[in-house]
């Protein structure tokens, strides 16, 4: 087992997941809230949490959407209230763990959710009065395990993010046991987010080596698994390294990210029913081209460094880099089952100017490498189709 300590505490191992009454107590919780979904329930790993807290008196909300929602965020809030709970447990994936998020600021501050929002100049409104939430991952994909930041669809139908040091959860328990089950379409979708992170982050402009290096390992490691965790979901060291480079992506995402999750943000605010993975994996191609043309990735050799990562060998040059590794993800999301592009996913070009709009507005829009202007996003929105 490693106990790895860096922005939080990560518990990784199988079957890990017998500590969580331990866990509760170290963050003093005795009445939790679980925030789950009717999927996860379903398989039975609901109930396994339920078994590992003996004692305890656990509410139970099941209801979180597949794109979590503030109306959800709001039915959750009043259990926590019925129940008189004193903290979260999150066990899902990405979903129910943005939609606890969201639950720990409603339930413990004024006002709607969107006063609370990163681009609505909510971040220092969000104070330590959250409350205190134990992450339990049931996918490799999201990493919002061990970030400061939650995606919630709002009342108007943005999809906005919230970010605050005081939303890290208060301890990861990663278990690759609960993601032996995972059906591929699920495992590839998600295994493709935990990718993009890793990428889209090591290409970011701002300057974090830490999160470089923690960012370009999660790439070898998800890289070289996520078809071995697709193809045989029994596979537990792939299982393993894939829930690895998930809370890996993550830890480096702190740094920023770019034009590949500005889009899917927004297209996933028009059009919630899109997987926000897939959405990731349809795009990096275009802005993996895009991003060669910046200065900072130029320098760095930031392209070539990510293609010998992916086993692609050595590359000179940011162009050639760049065109290896974009067609290296066509053809990985091919193999992995993947849609070809956004028109096999019903996405319509008369969508493109809501998506460009919300795109300009994402918190992920300036840390891109290269500032996208609203034809250059056009232009990665029609390569992407």
């Amino acid at each position: 087992m490693a106990n790895i300590l860096y922005i939080t505490s990560i518990q990784i191992d199988f079957g890990i997941l017998h500590t969580l009454a331990e866990e509760c107590g170290k963050a003093r919780i005795q009445r939790p809230l679980i925030v789950t979904d009717q999927g996860v329930k379903a398989v039975g790993i609901v109930q396994k949490a339920l078994d590992a807290l003996p004692g305890l008196e656990v509410a139970v909300f099941d209801q979180t959407p597949s794109n979590p929602t503030e109306s959800a965020v709001r039915a959750a809030v009043a259990v926590y209230h019925a129940h008189q709970c004193d903290g979260l447990i999150a066990v899902g994936g990405g979903s129910s763990i943005d939609c606890a998020k969201g639950v720990a600021i409603a339930a413990t501050h004024p006002g709607p959710l969107t006063t609370y929002a990163t681009i609505e100049g909510g971040s220092p409104k969000i104070t330590a009065a959250v409350a205190p939430l134990i992450a339990v991952p049931t996918t490799a994909g999201t990493g919002s395990e061990v970030a400061r930041g939650a995606i919630v669809i709002v009342d108007d139908g943005r999809k906005l993010g919230f970010h605050s040091w005081h939303l890290v959860p208060k301890v990861a328990l990663l278990d690759p046991e609960l993601t032996l089950g995972l059906p591929p379409g699920l495992t590839a979708a998600t295994g493709m987010d935990a990718i993009a992170h890793c990428m889209e982050t090591f290409m970011a402009a701002p300057f974090n080596p830490p999160a470089d290096g923690i960012a370009l390992d999660g790439l070898t490691r998800g890289w070289a698994h996520i078809e071995r965790a697709t193809t045989n979901g029994q596979d537990r060291d792939a299982r393993l390294n894939m829930m690895s480079a998930s809370a890996q992506g993550a830890l480096a995402f702190q740094k920023g990210l770019g034009c590949v999750h500005s889009l899917s943000h927004s297209l996933g605010g028009v059009n919630p029913r899109l997987h926000h993975g897939t959405l990731n994996a349809m795009f990096l191609p275009a802005v993996v081209r895009f991003n060669a043309h910046a200065e900072s990735v130029q320098r760095e050799r930031r392209l070539e460094r990510m293609a010998y990562a992916m086993g692609l060998g050595a590359i000179e040059g940011a162009a050639p880099a760049a065109e290896a590794i974009a067609q290296a993800i066509v053809a990985m999301n091919a193999r992995l089952g993947l849609p070809t592009g956004l028109g096999a996913m019903g996405v319509e070009r008369a969508w493109f100017d809501k998506i460009i709009a919300g795109a300009l507005a994402d918190h992920c829009h300036k840390t891109n490498p290269l500032i996208a202007t609203p034809e250059d996003y056009r232009g990665m929105l029609e390569a992407a189709m």
